[in-house]
């Protein structure tokens, strides 16, 4: 079985709900993928945030688990962070007290690797094994963001990443721009979607009877009891 890691992208946030704190939004939206990433079978895990997001990622990380240190919160970013082309990246091992720096990327450890957003805390892992599925026959997989916003759930590619992957931005790509790039159509699938949270009407999204997501249920309860 190939070798694959699934990294959570805790980019910045442009949206928080009326009567929540931005910062502990954030965190309980972090901190629901993280968890649901954890209980994945058979691939790796790990977070990328840049350096002034570090503290995000030691607040929310499972003891072992990797930190990416990337220079932008994008997929390419990761993508090089793994391949050690965008140079050294920091992990945690367990404590997260700060980066390692000088660590070596262990992106020679993985053949495969999926970036997802952060804002997606009720994300089905049904949905994560079908982003990687079609990497056994492409080079690159997308999943579209549900809603009326452009953006990608999440990007997976066979390491290295094929030279003709354009650069990605999670909130404004969207699959026919990266289809666009490819050498033949074929060589982009594009996979099911997901909500996430970047606006209002992505709360009626949320599904109650989900398991997980349990910290961004929680605080949304708490603002409506307060509001």
């Amino acid at each position: 079985m190939a070798r694959r890691v699934v990294v959570a992208l805790l980019a910045p946030i442009a949206w928080t709900p009326p009567g929540v704190d931005p910062v502990n939004w954030r965190s309980a939206l972090a901190e629901d993928v993280v968890d649901l990433l954890a209980m994945l079978n058979e691939v790796d895990t790990a977070v990328a945030v840049t350096r002034a997001d570090r503290w995000l990622a030691d607040a929310v990380i499972w003891p072992g688990t990797t930190v990416y240190e990337v220079p932008e919160p994008s997929p390419n970013a990761v993508f090089a962070a793994l391949t050690g082309a965008g140079g050294p990246a920091g992990t945690d091992p367990s404590t997260g007290a700060g980066p390692a720096d000088g660590t070596p990327a262990r992106g020679d450890r993985y053949e495969q690797v999926a970036v997802v957003a952060g804002d997606a805390p009720d994300l089905p892992g049904l949905t994560v094994g079908k982003l990687l599925r079609p990497l056994t026959s492409r080079p690159v997989a997308v999943a579209p963001a549900e809603g009326g916003l452009p953006g990608l759930l999440g990007v997976a590619a066979r390491l290295p990443v094929p030279s003709w992957l354009p650069p990605l931005d999670m909130d404004a790509t969207v699959p026919a721009a990266v289809r666009a790039a490819a050498p033949r159509p074929g060589d982009l699938a594009v996979t099911p979607s997901w909500h996430r949270l970047r606006g209002p009407a992505d709360l009626a999204r949320l599904d109650p009877a989900l398991d997980g997501w349990e910290h961004t249920r929680s605080l949304l309860s708490g603002a409506r009891r307060s509001g």
